[in-house]
């Protein structure tokens, strides 16, 4: 009878033993290189197939292993097998350099202050749903990529257009120009919609309207009975937020476009006149002249984010994210209005002429006029705070490390060498910076203009050569801002695109460019402010939309799964072959001028936390110089982009400040315009 329990008792505990999921795991950590850790799993029991549910979004549910993984984090995977039976396990990559090591502390506090910069208010109160679904599976021409060079014919319809098909179903056959034909299948069940004629042209390489047209290979679209949710590889639901930094800084946009009287658009003209020095005395007080200003400011914004930003904004957005990016461009103007008149009104200038000013001093003094010192002392500290912070990682390291990743990409003989390519860009940075302002305003008024006039030669020329292109891609624009597909995210999807590139772009409403314009020779503060809002102008409407249409000329909008910097140079290399080259080198100027920009702009938050000496501002300088050789040398992944976030999350004390002090602007421009009306304020002779 004992012998009888006994074999009993082990063939159930055989039986419940093969209904475990036991898991066998490898975890490599390859080289000291980041974000290349490895998770493979072997499992035995259950019932096969398993799935695997990774919280890395980009591992598919089928993959028993997860690459690319970020070292010093954990990472949670659930294993289910056929009947149901799950099992969860979490893995860590161990860290063994110093730079794994940073990046994997700073990934969760990128994660937490993109938490806030991120944070959709609108979803969170229910106002909408941020996922995104697909009402219709669109079905193209199979193997079709953006450089396909063919001719396809719809040759016969297989099934009638509004019935009912199931996945796998035969639809239609359609031929190439060499005579061979193929039969397309749908992916998806649902019913059956024509896109192209029976016996008609479906794409065709050599009809611009067929390249510039989103969507053009298409030949037919199944409508879901249901919406679709679109996931990520490992499940996740897609979400296409409306970030609150987005809101935030564009709210502000609209209302000091109201609260000015539309000063963007009435202002403009003016603000050319003084850029051309119609309006310099050279008596004022200050240090540069207003061109010099509105140079160092702008290289402070026009840079990376102008090509690499602007051909992801287009890959995401499609072809109509360009209309919206333009519109938040021209509503930047105002921002940047406001924040400059202000820098100028409450900067302080030493006796040596040295010139300190920006957010700190308007948030700080101007706040204290209102009886209201503590809180313009905490948000003067905030902004000092973010604003070093910001100088050294968005405004330091991530341009000399993009620019040396784009130039070692086009130059092969740099490759391994960030190290020497961070010490010879920190000579030159360094020769610039140790002048203080005079220098690199004298640098920027020189270099700016002619990396400016080369990138928009170059897309100009892009342009005429496709000019043929231009209605079919204005279409584009128009059609793809007002009525885009629901996998572009609708309208909403689109603007929220758009207005973030714009905003990220431009750094309207930041705060960064008061410090270069305080520094301006004037006695009147709105005069600086007329000549930064031509800014956003330059860097938007101007700079980021001649990218947007290269892209959208040359067809490259189409393109998915390209970085946006890589986009962008195929873009241009698709007409001017040796532009990458130059491109690259371009990229290389966007940053060194950025650098110098945000040095000065770091160097002043420095010396507002520490002290107005010669010897702190010295300090300063040599910790930005170290900081670009670290940058070029090092991949430090979550740390650049922590230190870059930090630009943004300057707008928050800044804009604060400028909604209390719009008034008192308004009322200083209203004084400047009847000086300027009654002929009062100085005026170069011979200027009319």
């Amino acid at each position: 009878m004992k012998k009888y329990i006994s074999s009993i008792f082990l063939l159930f505990t055989c039986v419940m033993f093969s209904q475990e999921l036991i898991v066998k795991e490898s975890i490599y950590n390859p080289s000291n290189n980041i974000n290349d850790g490895v998770v493979k799993l072997e499992v035995d029991g259950g019932t096969p197939p398993y799935q695997y549910k990774w919280s890395n979004q980009n591992t598919p549910l089928s993959a028993n292993q997860a690459t690319n993984l970020i070292e010093g984090l954990p990472y949670t995977v659930t294993i289910t097998d056929a009947k149901g039976l799950q099992v969860t396990k979490v893995y860590k990559v161990p860290t063994e350099a110093i730079t794994e090591f940073f990046n994997g502390v700073m990934t969760p506090a990128v994660s937490a202050l993109g938490s806030v910069l991120f944070w959709d208010p609108f979803a969170a109160i229910g106002i909408y749903d941020p996922v995104v679904y697909a009402d219709v599976k669109r079905i193209g021409i199979p193997g079709w990529s953006p450089d396909t060079k063919d001719k396809f014919i719809l040759k016969q319809w297989l099934k009638p257009e509004g019935q009912k098909v199931k996945k796998g179903d035969d639809i239609a056959i359609i031929s190439k120009s060499n005579g061979t034909t193929e039969t397309i299948t749908t992916p998806v069940s649902g019913q059956l919609k024509y896109l192209a004629k029976e016996g008609g042209v479906i794409y065709n390489s050599e009809n611009t309207e067929h390249v510039i047209e989103q969507g053009a290979h298409f030949l037919a679209e199944v409508k879901y009975d249901e919406p679709v949710v679109i996931t990520h590889p490992n499940g996740d639901p897609q979400q296409k937020a409306i970030p609150f930094i987005v809101i935030w800084l564009v709210i502000g946009a609209i209302f000091f476009t109201l609260r000015m009287g539309f000063i963007n658009f009435r202002g403009f003209r003016h603000s050319i006149d003084l850029a051309k020095g119609k309006y310099d005395d050279p008596d004022a007080p200050g240090q540069v002249t207003h061109f010099q200003a509105l140079a160092t400011a702008v290289s402070g914004t026009v840079g990376l984010g102008n090509i690499a930003g602007v051909g992801v904004a287009v890959s995401l957005g499609g072809a109509g994210a360009t209309f919206w990016m333009i519109v938040c461009g021209l509503l930047g103007m105002s921002s940047k209005f406001v924040e400059c008149t202000l820098g100028v009104k409450y900067r302080n200038i030493l006796p040596d002429g040295r010139v300190f000013g920006g957010p700190m001093n308007y948030l700080r003094y101007g706040l204290e006029k209102r009886n209201l010192k503590g809180l313009g002392k905490a948000l003067a500290g905030l902004f000092a705070v973010l604003a070093v912070g910001a100088s050294f990682g968005g405004g330091n390291m991530f341009q000399a490390n993009q620019s040396f990743e784009q130039l070692s990409g086009q130059f092969p003989a740099l490759q391994g060498n960030g190290f020497w390519f961070g010490v010879i860009t920190a000579i030159l940075v360094g020769v610039v910076i140790i002048g203080g302002i005079n220098s690199i305003a004298n640098v920027t008024g020189r270099v700016v203009p002619i990396m400016a006039s080369i990138y928009i030669l170059a897309a100009l020329t892009v342009i005429i050569i496709n000019i043929e292109n231009i209605g079919p891609a204005f279409a584009a624009i128009v059609d793809g801002a007002f009525s885009p597909s629901a996998l572009k995210g609708g309208v909403i999807g689109v603007l929220i695109v758009g207005f973030q590139r714009a905003a990220f772009s431009n750094e309207a409403g930041v705060g960064s460019a008061a410090i270069a314009h305080s520094t301006a020779k004037t006695n009147h503060p709105p005069s600086e402010g007329f000549v930064a809002l031509m800014e956003p102008f330059i860097d938007t409407v101007v700079v980021c939309t001649l990218t947007a249409l290269v892209l959208i000329f040359t067809g490259m909008h189409e393109v998915e799964g390209m970085a946006g910097a890589q986009l962008t140079s195929d873009a241009f290399g698709s007409v001017l072959s040796w532009f990458p080259y130059v491109l690259a080198l371009a990229v290389f100027l966007f940053a060194f001028s950025t650098m110098i920009s945000w040095s000065y702009y770091g160097m002043r938050a420095w010396t507002y936390l520490f002290g107005k000496s010669k010897k702190v501002e010295f300090v300063y300088k040599m910790l930005f110089l170290v900081f670009v050789v670290v940058g070029a040398s090092v991949s430090l992944g979550a740390v650049l982009d922590f230190s870059d976030m930090m630009i943004l999350a300057m707008s928050f004390p800044n804009i604060i400040g400028l909604y209390l002090m719009s008034g008192e602007v308004k009322r200083d421009l209203d004084d400047y315009l009847v000086k300027l009306k009654a002929n009062m304020l100085y005026k170069k002779k011979g200027k009319a």
